[in-house]
């Protein structure tokens, strides 16, 4: 029987082109992130990543920072962060390996350079997001603005209480004490021996990160008792203005604050806190992003151990301002930003659209109301303006837009996966926020139409 195949040879010495880019697609997103990083770096844009020059020519060269960008940032993209992943995605995937122009560096060079620029993260999204705006993707309108509780490189099992953690480093010590006599009886007390046992070393890596989450528990001690000594140099303050003592029971002195017993910190992640979510506790940190309601594009980010939101609403309009040169002209919040303090924020260069309640009934009632007519109460106070101003059809139609687009920005995070952090402390997190936010603004003007056309970046953003 005869048949009609295709020339089939696994020995044939061309199996790829001499040229990668040939495998590549002119609109495929590894291009458009080549070719966006290329644009940054020619125009100085990414001058953070450069290490300091070797003029002296020791030492193994490194690998190009450009390539490490590109790696990484697309890996983000796609949703593959592990550096083990892209090390071996680097061998046998075609994008990665146009990426990289057939170099190869292992997990450890990756995990090292994401280590390593853990402050630079933030400046590449600000550049990234510049391009945005050149792009016409940034007007910020309109804002909607949330946070999101990430898991991070710890467990809840991992939380002691100042007591806990005393009673571990002391028992941590004690051995350590056994073993120094032990080897002192073996290789006597002026010779060193063998290497530091594993086990050793272990205890004292563990020793060391007790003793960073205790020191993190002392340290908010010692803030909550700077607060209560301005509270009371505050009083008295009043009190010397006033020319009469004030009512109300007085604060208590700064010696007598205390942590409360069940107050803990992480022997995994000392920064980390114990927040809540919709579907439980999480040992993370609070994720903070302002994403303009026309193009999904986050115009500004943070990340917090608050455990609340109330507190962000200021700093996230500042850190807007100070990004993108300007305050946006709407932003959209839900109630967990609701305060007296907060309302005030709104002027004539900002207004605000903040839900005013949390409970699901009284946020019914007050949908279901008639749109308000007709002039504003005198007697309203800033609660009842925001809520009267929320069911109008002006304020229904804006407010609307909330959902759809923060909490839709969440979701297209968690399906690149970010739903844990793998770096571990406050910067850690930051880094990896800012990348997850710098990526999806890349994905965003790629997908624009409004990107590179071919290699041609800079002349894309000029028109």
């Amino acid at each position: 029987m005869s048949h009609n195949f295709l020339e089939y040879n696994q020995d044939q010495q061309h199996l790829l082109p001499k040229d990668l880019s040939d495998w590549v697609e002119e609109d495929s997103l590894e291009r458009f992130i080549s070719d966006t990083i290329d644009f940054l770096d020619t125009e100085g844009r990414i001058e953070v990543f450069y290490p300091e020059s070797q003029e002296d020519g020791r030492g193994r060269p490194s690998f190009h920072p450009v390539l490490m960008l590109k790696v990484l940032v697309f890996g983000y993209a796609i949703g593959v962060r592990s550096s083990r992943k892209l090390d071996r995605l680097l061998e046998r995937d075609i994008a990665f390996r146009y990426l990289a122009a057939n170099q190869q560096p292992d997990f450890r060079t990756i995990s090292d350079f994401r280590k390593n620029h853990r402050e630079d993260f933030q400046h590449l999204f600000e550049e990234v997001l510049c391009l945005c705006r050149e792009a016409g993707l940034a007007d910020l309108e309109e804002v909607a603005l949330d946070g999101r509780r990430v898991q991070g490189d710890a467990a809840l099992t991992a939380n002691r209480t100042r007591e806990q953690l005393q009673d571990e480093i002391e028992e941590i010590l004690d051995e350590a004490d056994e073993i120094d006599a032990d080897e002192d009886d073996e290789y006597g007390p002026e010779n060193r021996g063998d290497e530091l046992p594993e086990d050793l070393r272990e205890h004292e890596d563990r020793l060391e990160r007790l003793q960073e989450a205790k020191k993190q528990l002392d340290a908010e001690e010692q803030q909550r008792k700077e607060e209560q000594a301005e509270q009371i140099r505050q009083r008295e303050q009043e009190e010397a203005e006033m020319g009469r003592k004030k009512r109300g029971r007085k604060p208590t002195p700064p010696e007598e604050v205390e942590l409360p017993d069940d107050k803990k910190a992480n022997t995994t992640d000392p920064e980390s806190q114990t927040l809540k979510t919709s579907t439980g506790w999480v040992q993370g940190y609070n994720g903070q992003a302002m994403v303009d309601c026309d193009h999904q594009i986050i115009v500004a980010q943070d990340i917090t151990t608050d455990a609340n939101d109330v507190q962000q609403l200021e700093p996230m309009v500042e850190e807007c301002e100070r990004v993108n040169g300007k305050r946006p002209e709407k932003a959209l919040a839900d109630a967990g930003y609701w305060s007296q303090a907060n309302a005030q924020l709104e002027n004539e260069q900002m207004e605000l659209f903040i839900a005013t309640t949390k409970d699901w009934k009284r946020r019914k009632a007050l949908r279901e109301k008639d749109p308000p007519r007709g002039r504003i109460p005198d007697s309203y106070g800033l609660k009842e303006r925001m809520e009267r101003k929320l069911r109008t059809k002006r304020g229904k139609r804006i407010y609307s837009k909330r959902g759809q687009t923060v909490e839709a920005v969440f979701g297209q995070h968690v399906t690149r996966g970010c739903d844990r952090f793998l770096l571990r402390g406050e910067g850690g997190a930051q880094a990896e926020w800012s990348l997850f936010s710098a990526t999806h603004n890349l994905l965003k003007l790629w997908r624009s139409g409004r990107g590179p056309d071919s290699h041609a970046v800079a002349d894309a953003i000029a028109r």
